[in-house]
C-alpha cells in the first residue's frame, strides 16, 4: 500500500526535486502539489516542472484540489505554511514541514498544532545532518564545557534566512546539551574591537554566494587542538529523500508533534 503525498510549493527549487523523489519512490503516490495563488506557474503539469517528462498532475493553487493526499510536504513561506498548517488540522492530514526562519513563538504554535494532527518540523530533512546533530549532542557531553564553539554555515545566493534553520538547531541541540540557553549565549558575528571571547557563547559565522546547496560545521576549539564536525550537501535532492521518509513514517503516526530525530530512531 503506498501513501498519498502533495507538494506544497511545488514550482520551487525544493519543490521540484521533491516531486521528483516523490515519484521515484516506490511506496508513495504523488497525487498533486500547489503553488501560490499568483504563481506563473500555476496550472503546470508537475513532470514538466521537475524536468521528469509529463505526469498529467496539474499544479493547483488550492489546498483541495489536492485533498486525496495522505500527508502534505510544505516547503514554501514562513507564512504560507502557518496557513497550511490551519488548513491541515482542519482535514485531519499529515504535514511536514521543510521551511525554515520560524520565530519561538511560531515553532510553539506549531508544537501546538500537534495536539490534533501529526506534524513533523525539520530544519533540515537530510538523514546525514540529523546524524550530525546526535554527533554534536555526543560531543557536547564529552568536550562542550571547555572548548569554544563556533557554527560556520554557506548557502547559495538566494537564500532568505540566516543563520539557516540547520545552523540554529545545532546551536540549539549543543546549547541544551550544555544546560544553556541560545537565546543569550549565541553570538551572531563578530566586528571591530571586542573582549575577550566568553567560553560560555556560542558564535555563528554565515556565507551567501552562488549555488552552494549547503554547509554546515561545528568547532569544538581548545588550546591545542580542534575538533571540526561537517556536513556538505551537494544536491537537493539528499533533503527530497529525506523529506519521502518522513512522509512515510508521519503517514503512521498519531496525532503529535515530530522532528527528523523520530524517523530515525535516534531519541
Amino acid at each position: 500500500m503506498t501513501t498519498k503525498v502533495a507538494i506544497l510549493g511545488c514550482s520551487g527549487r525544493m519543490g521540484r526535486n521533491l516531486i521528483k523523489a516523490a515519484v521515484e519512490h516506490n511506496e508513495i503516490e504523488l497525487v498533486g502539489g500547489t503553488v501560490r495563488e499568483n504563481s506563473s506557474f500555476a496550472g503546470f503539469d508537475l513532470g514538466e516542472l521537475a524536468g521528469i517528462g509529463k505526469l498529467d498532475l496539474a499544479s493547483s493553487t488550492s489546498l483541495e484540489a489536492v485533498s486525496r493526499a495522505d500527508v502534505f510536504i510544505d516547503f514554501t513561506s514562513i507564512e504560507s505554511t502557518l496557513s497550511n498548517i490551519e488548513w491541515c488540522k482542519a482535514n485531519d492530514k499529515a504535514l511536514v514541514i521543510g521551511t525554515t526562519g520560524f520565530e519561538d513563538a511560531q515553532v510553539e504554535l506549531i508544537k501546538k498544532a500537534g495536539q490534533d494532527m501529526p506534524v513533523l518540523l525539520a530544519p533540515n530533512t537530510s538523514v546525514g545532518v540529523n546524524l550530525l546533530f546526535k554527533l554534536l549532542e555526543i560531543t557536547a557531553q564529552a568536550i562542550g564545557d571547555y572548548t569554544d564553539i563556533e557554527i560556520f554555515e554557506a548557502h547559495h545566493r538566494f537564500k532568505k534566512d540566516a543563520p539557516s534553520g540547520t545552523a540554529m538547531k545545532m546551536g540549539q541541540v549543543i546549547a541544551e546539551t550544555l544546560g544553556r540557553d541560545l537565546n543569550e549565549c549565541a553570538v551572531y558575528g563578530r566586528e571591530g574591537i571586542t573582549d575577550e571571547r566568553d567560553n560560555k557563547t556560542i558564535g555563528f559565522a554565515t556565507v551567501r554566494a552562488g549555488d552552494i546547496v549547503g554547509e554546515h560545521t561545528a568547532f569544538f576549539a581548545d588550546l591545542g587542538e580542534r575538533l571540526e564536525i561537517t556536513h556538505k550537501a551537494s544536491s537537493r535532492m539528499t533533503f527530497a529523500q529525506g523529506a519521502m521518509r518522513a512522509a512515510l513514517w508521519l503517514a503512521q503516526a498519531k496525532h503529535g508533534y515530530y522532528d527528523m530525530q523520530d524517523v530515525l530512531g535516534l531519541k
